[in-house]
């Protein structure tokens, strides 16, 4: 809520800023200065169309317009022109500076639907200084480019204290409801609800919606109940107490709605009360990982792809630590809160093609000083939130499901993935213990590709002391990762070797053609793909969106998929480079760049379901963490997964030098798993 005095200055901008619209000026950014004026003056105009009851009495039709007037400029159709562009701009080293304060003043959008006054006026300040500067005709174009780029450091540095506290409440107070009272109060047989949010809204997110709201009540609970009950499942066998719990952090896509008010009345029922937030508006809140949080349609994946580095302009020590304590004082004045959450629990969607972006050589990206400046921010943030949210104490759990981008069979797919959710808990339980029974024996694992896929790698294996007693893969069935069908360890790092060799896979939000990586004691040496022409730009590709710009990162994973009848769902529609990951990491040998398995909660003792503790929860990285915990995690962990089919074989080597195969030729062999073959002979 405003104060009088911020009333006084809003009222103030914005007469000055509905002059700027009308206004003739000289200046080379005169035409930018008016279409940034123009926005603001839209929300203003949109934020008043609201208060009048505008969402209640449009029609769908209407509603449709409405929401995308807000977003039409930066869709990929009119990106070239776009002033959210860093090349619109040609030749002027303003214009990705210029197009990064553009991005920031969107958020406007967010702001104007959930009444936050406090930024609606900071970003009307912004653009103001920002207009000064630009219509100055005696300042220099270099004093210029400076002086605008110090006007987004010091917006976002004077504001990281209501920015970050902001956001921090936002991942764990229930009382911030914006979400859950449209989700509760909304009648959701009817997509207009969906335009409630103020996100980018498509045909995608109303047929979803539709579809949903054409589910039985009963398939609906019953949904709502294999989610939930994964996310108890993964307390009960990690031996936290859920009861000690208030909240759940809820994260989905419009048009799911009416699952997640289920899910909703299902935690209420387990004593948890839901926290819903949407993906970072802020760039200073933005990660480079992709969004977290809810949100609707993505306008434009280029443009994300171009901004994701807009942190840039402001990433120098003196800000970071003014991050780093602005982080640390909201969790202290939220401790309690944040000592209520439970964890996330998370609905991903799929169905889009993979996308390639383009090398935009005008976006801003991090130098190395930049780099080193944000890893050592991250591993900070991560060791603040977990001294408030312990990773001893939450669990997570993950599910995802298609949308109508799938293609023509999408209801049938579908009603297929429902089944991929909930297959038969004993069945694999039974055949991924032979799995084990033969790893746990294992020195280490051969991993061969076929035809042309390079794959050659050694990975080596955790030693076991008490093999009545103890294990070293986990049994993973349908609880906090669903769907089930894996086993998984955290490799040894010492003497794991070799090449890793993927012809397509989508990684973080980015498609990769013919990735390679080189391994050299569990450690990424070396890497390359196929996507641009330059191999300088592959690397980069690389090194920002699965590196996250680490100079290297360890294989914190190593599993087997067990999920043939996934595989086989996949190749029967062709949609197999449009699954997650969640679902792919289920369906071949994978290996996962980042953390451990175990990370931030390596002390906690997990057992399989024979009894056996996991005993590999730590590699030569994580034990760090016992003497210097910001060297012990990277807060990032990647899965890199090879199809079946391009499997030559999986074979454990024991201390003696004698084989145990696994797969053969893509199928399964050791005795035990032949029921696994079904599902791929009728490929």
């Amino acid at each position: 809520m405003l104060t009088d005095n911020m009333e006084e200055r809003k009222e103030l901008a914005l007469e000055r800023i509905s002059e700027i619209s009308t206004e003739e000026n000289t200046s080379n950014y005169a035409t930018y200065l008016k279409h940034v004026a123009d926005f603001l003056l839209k929300i203003e105009k949109h934020g008043a169309w609201l208060e009048e009851g505008g969402l209640e009495k449009s029609s769908l039709d209407d509603l449709i317009a409405a929401n995308a007037s807000l977003y039409e400029d930066i869709l990929p159709k009119k990106y070239d022109k776009s002033f959210a562009n860093p090349a619109f701009l040609e030749g002027d080293k303003l214009g990705a500076v210029l197009a990064a304060i553009y991005v920031e003043i969107r958020g406007a959008i967010v702001y104007i639907y959930e009444k936050r006054d406090v930024e609606l006026l900071a970003l009307y300040e912004l653009f103001l200084e920002v207009y000064g500067l630009l219509s100055d005709s005696d300042m220099s174009a270099n004093d210029r480019y400076h002086y605008v780029t110090d006007a987004f450091y010091w917006y976002n540095s004077d504001l990281s204290d209501e920015f970050i506290g902001r956001r921090v409440r936002e991942g764990i107070d229930p009382s911030l409801d914006f979400a859950v009272k449209i989700i509760e109060n909304s009648d959701l047989t009817k997509a207009n609800y969906l335009f409630k949010y103020g996100e980018y809204v498509t045909d995608v997110e109303i047929k979803t919606a539709e579809f949903i709201a054409s589910l039985s009540k009963e398939e609906i609970e019953s949904m709502a109940y294999t989610f939930v009950e994964g996310y108890r499942k993964g307390f009960e066998l990690t031996g936290k107490d859920l009861k000690k719990k208030k909240t759940v952090n809820i994260r989905y896509n419009l048009g799911f709605e009416r699952l997640v008010k289920e899910e909703i009345r299902q935690f209420r029922l387990l004593g948890l009360e839901p926290v819903i937030y949407r993906a970072a508006s802020h760039v200073i809140s933005k990660g480079i990982g992709g969004r977290v949080g809810y949100y609707g349609a993505i306008p434009n994946r280029q443009l994300d792809f171009d901004h994701k580095f807009d942190s840039s302009l402001f990433m120098d020590q003196d800000c970071l630590s003014r991050r780093i304590g602005a982080l640390k004082y909201a969790y202290e004045q939220n401790k309690e809160l944040a000592s209520y959450m439970a964890g996330p629990a998370v609905m991903e969607i799929f169905g889009e093609d993979p996308y390639l972006p383009k090398n935009n050589e005008a976006a801003l990206r991090f130098d190395e000083k930049k780099q080193k400046l944000y890893v050592k921010y991250q591993n900070e943030a991560s060791l603040i939130v977990n001294e408030y949210i312990k990773g001893e104490e939450r669990s997570f759990t993950i599910i995802a499901y298609p949308t109508p981008q799938i293609g023509k069979d999408f209801e049938e797919i579908f009603k297929e993935i429902v089944v991929v959710n909930t297959l038969d808990y004993d069945t694999y339980k039974e055949i991924q213990q032979s799995i084990i029974d033969c790893l746990d024996r294992a020195d280490y694992v051969e991993v061969k590709g076929k035809g042309q896929n390079q794959t050659d790698l050694k990975i080596k294996i955790k030693d076991i002391d008490d093999y009545s007693k103890q294990t070293v893969f986990e049994n993973c069935l349908a609880d906090v990762n669903i769907p089930l069908g894996e086993v998984f360890t955290t490799p040894v790092l010492a003497g794991s070797t070799g090449i890793l060799n993927v012809s397509e896979v989508y990684l973080n939000d980015c498609k990769f053609v013919n990735l390679k990586v080189e391994f050299k004691d569990g450690m990424v040496e070396s890497y390359s793909c196929d996507n641009f022409e330059d191999p300088e730009d592959n690397k980069k590709y690389f090194m920002e969106n699965v590196l996250f710009n680490h100079k290297s990162l360890p294989i914190g994973e190593f599993a087997i998929g067990t999920n043939t009848y996934a595989y086989a769902l996949a190749k029967k529609y062709d949609i197999l480079y449009k699954l997650p990951i969640l679902i792919v990491e289920k369906m071949g040998p994978h290996f996962a760049l980042g953390d451990s398995c175990y990370s931030r909660a390596e002390d906690i003792k997990v057992y399989n379901p024979d009894g056996k503790e996991i005993i590999s929860r730590d590699n030569e990285i994580s034990i760090l963490r016992k003497e210097a915990a910001d060297k012990a995690y990277f807060n990032c962990h990647t899965d890199i997964t090879i199809p079946y089919e391009q499997i030559e074989y999986i074979r454990a080597i024991d201390k003696d030098g004698q084989a145990c195969d696994l797969i053969r030729d893509g199928k399964f062999v050791l005795e035990g798993t032949s029921k696994l073959n079904e599902a791929l002979s009728k490929i």
